[in-house]
């Protein structure tokens, strides 16, 4: 009979527990099927300088101006941007977005939390978090954010003759990731540049500046071609040198060139010719006056003693 009775009061308890635990499941299930945040799953591109929309929709929809929406990045009190109670709270914001972000409030009571960012910057590059609250109801949705840099039209300038020809520059900045830089001909085929340089600035973008040198009558019609391989855009400038523009050698400056070889020429004969003469007379000057002060000879004396 004991025993009948611990039984049954075992069964009792493993109900109970059975039963409450149920019942608590039941009410996280519903707690966390109440709303859920959505998010592109896919890496978005935002161009820098420029503006980008990070899409965050609560479904099903539903009216979030009485919740809090934040948006961070790596934490959670480091906050983008924050929104709460029908107006945003962005005094403890991050500095790098203050006064560059803000909610499409016309679209919060459906449900739209998405996050626009102005002047997007090389740092703006990463993942954020689209947090959503309502009371102890809370869920969030993950974004990834790539930043890419369409630099300036590429600026071609003449900087001086070289090598027979002219030495050409061509010079962009605000680029990123690293830009492909090209010369090209009216045919479209790539010119071997002399010379090229790349430097990241401070704020993360690539300044590039490549050279040339073109020769008269061969490729005077080219074109600098810039690319981001990320965004798979580009940017071109052309340029043609005319004729006059190369060094050109004159007929009469080649005859007067070869003129004053020949003249320097026989001007540095004459004066050979003058020192050698000088020298020869010099020469001949001293062998007279040694001669005439030299010793008569034993022959001439006895000329003059047969001759007495």
């Amino acid at each position: 009979m004991v025993s009948l009775l611990c039984r049954i009061f075992n069964i009792c308890v493993t109900l109970f527990v059975l039963i409450i635990f149920c019942i608590t499941f039941n009410k996280c299930w519903v707690k966390s099927a109440q709303f859920r945040v959505i998010g592109p799953d896919w890496p978005l591109t935002a161009i820098v300088g420029q503006e980008i929309l990070l899409p965050c929709q609560l479904s099903p929809k539903r009216n979030a101006k009485n919740m809090q929406v934040r948006w961070f990045q790596f934490e959670f009190d480091k906050y983008v941007h924050l929104y709460q109670d029908g107006k945003d709270h962005n005094s403890m914001q991050v500095p790098e977005y203050q006064g560059r972000t803000t909610l499409l409030k016309d679209e919060v009571v459906e449900g739209n939390v998405s996050l626009r960012i102005f002047n997007v910057r090389f740092s703006d590059e990463g993942k954020y978090h689209c947090f959503v609250q309502d009371e102890a109801d809370y869920e969030e949705a993950i974004l990834e954010l790539k930043v890419a840099g369409l630099g300036s039209v590429p600026l071609i300038s003449v900087e001086d003759y070289q090598d027979g020809g002219i030495r050409m520059t061509c010079q962009s900045a605000g680029w990123y990731p690293e830009p492909e830089v090209l010369w090209r001909n009216t045919n479209g085929q790539h010119l071997s540049s002399l010379s090229e340089t790349k430097s990241q600035k401070e704020d993360g973008l690539f300044e590039t500046q490549n050279a040339i040198v073109i020769q008269q009558h061969s490729n005077q019609n080219l074109s600098c071609w810039i690319k981001n391989n990320f965004l798979n855009q580009e940017k071109e400038s052309a340029i043609y040198i005319s004729d006059p523009f190369f060094p050109r050698v004159n007929p009469w400056m080649v005859a007067l060139c070869g003129s004053l070889v020949v003249l320097f020429g026989f001007l540095t004969l004459a004066v050979c010719l003058f020192r050698m003469r000088d020298k020869l007379h010099k020469d001949i000057g001293f062998f007279r006056v040694e001669k005439n002060c030299s010793p008569p000879s034993k022959f001439d004396s006895r000329s003059k003693h047969g001759s007495s």
